[in-house]
């Protein structure tokens, strides 16, 4: 038998099946949805996702046309590339919607979220809290003697960043608005 010779069903090892399915890869996607501002729509929305058990990692609604009466729903949320297809699609059939945006795919865009901090503080880990407010730019918007209320904007990331460096400092409750998210440019 020549070196070159394959066995029958011993092609598992070839190169050609060490990609990845693409198919199975999760994704993350921040979708901009365009919507009337009205009774019922927001449920609508999350019904779609509850329904068919779509996640939803972050949600921010807001109106944004005041004579319009429009509101911009921010959806960040995670599934191989045929679910988010079928996700838009979804989303696009109901009624009150006007646009769908797939943020992650139409190019570069910049998302910011909001979080409050409130970080238990005595001695040295009061003094450490504070200098790495400083580090990443969170403002105090309350102190006592036993606490601080950090406010921190920006990119998830640096929320997440942050959350994880409080912990061991005291941190004892964090709120946070969701993504918001625009495209750049024109």
């Amino acid at each position: 038998m020549s070196a070159l010779h394959i066995k029958k069903g011993s092609n598992k090892h070839s190169a050609y099946n060490l990609r990845p399915n693409f198919s199975d890869v999760t994704e993350k996607h921040t979708l901009a949805v365009l919507v009337d501002n009205e009774a019922g729509v927001l449920a609508r929305v999350i019904g779609l996702f509850a329904g068919r058990g779509y996640n939803i990692e972050s949600l921010t609604v807001a109106e944004v046309d005041h004579t319009g009466h429009l509101s911009r729903i921010t959806i960040v949320t995670t599934g191989t590339p045929q679910v988010i297809e079928q996700i838009k699609a979804q989303l696009g059939r109901i009624v009150p919607v006007h646009e769908v945006h797939d943020l992650t795919v139409e190019g570069p865009f910049v998302e910011r979220e909001l979080a409050l901090f409130k970080v238990e503080g005595h001695g040295e880990k009061r003094v450490e809290a504070l200098r790495l407010a400083d580090i990443f730019r969170a403002n105090v918007v309350d102190s006592t003697l036993e606490s601080f209320v950090f406010q921190l904007t920006g990119a998830p990331e640096k929320i997440d960043a942050f959350a994880d460096l409080m912990r061991p400092l005291g941190l004892l409750e964090v709120a946070r608005t969701g993504v918001a998210a625009l495209s750049r440019g024109i």
